[in-house]
C-alpha cells in the first residue's frame, strides 16, 4: 500500500478549499459522540470561517491526506496575567474517523506549538472530556498534563453559563 500524502497547513479563511475543509472536519467531531452527537446547523458550517476570519486572535490548523480534509485544530489567542505573555487555547481537535491512527493530532498540534512559539506564547491550553480517553493519551503523548496549582486545592473545573 502507498503511504499517504499528509499535509498540515494553518488555515487561511478565505481560501474556498480551506474554508470548506474547517466545515467537513468539524461538522464530522460534532456528529462524535465526543462532540455532542448531533450534526451542525448547515448556516453555522457556512458562516464559521467568515465569521474566524473577523477575530484576529483565532487561527486554525488543517491536515489533509491526499488532498482530503481530515483533520482541524481550532485556537484562539489569550492573554496570561501570570506571564505577561500570549497563551493560545485549544478550542476544537478533531480527526475524521476514517483518518485516525496516522499521527494527525500530533501533526496538528505541533504546528499549533509553532505558531504559538512565534507569537511569543508562553503556554497551549485545552480542555478535554474526563471520559475521552483517546484524546487524553494523544494530548499526553504531545506534553501536555491536566492543570493543577496546589494539588491540595483540588483539580481546575471548566465551567460555562450559555447566553
Amino acid at each position: 500500500m502507498e503511504a499517504a500524502e499528509v499535509l498540515v497547513v494553518q488555515a487561511s479563511y478565505t481560501n474556498p478549499v480551506h474554508a470548506e475543509a474547517i466545515g467537513v472536519v468539524l461538522n464530522a467531531y460534532a456528529q462524535d459522540p465526543m462532540g455532542g452527537g448531533h450534526a451542525l446547523p448547515e448556516d453555522i458550517v457556512q458562516r464559521l470561517p467568515g465569521e474566524l476570519a473577523k477575530r484576529p486572535h483565532a487561527f486554525s490548523v488543517l491536515a489533509f491526506v491526499d488532498g482530503e480534509p481530515a483533520g482541524l485544530v481550532n485556537c484562539f489567542e489569550g492573554f496570561s496575567t501570570f506571564a505577561c505573555r500570549p497563551l493560545v487555547n485549544v478550542h476544537d481537535v478533531s480527526v475524521v474517523p476514517k483518518f485516525r491512527g496516522l499521527g494527525l493530532s500530533q501533526k496538528m498540534l505541533q504546528k499549533v506549538e509553532d505558531i504559538t512559539r512565534q507569537r511569543g506564547g508562553c503556554k497551549i491550553t485545552l480542555e478535554v472530556l474526563e471520559g475521552n480517553a483517546v484524546a487524553q493519551a494523544s494530548y499526553g503523548k504531545f506534553g501536555f498534563a491536566p492543570g493543577m496549582f496546589d494539588p491540595a486545592h483540588g483539580r481546575m473545573l471548566f465551567w460555562t453559563k450559555e447566553l
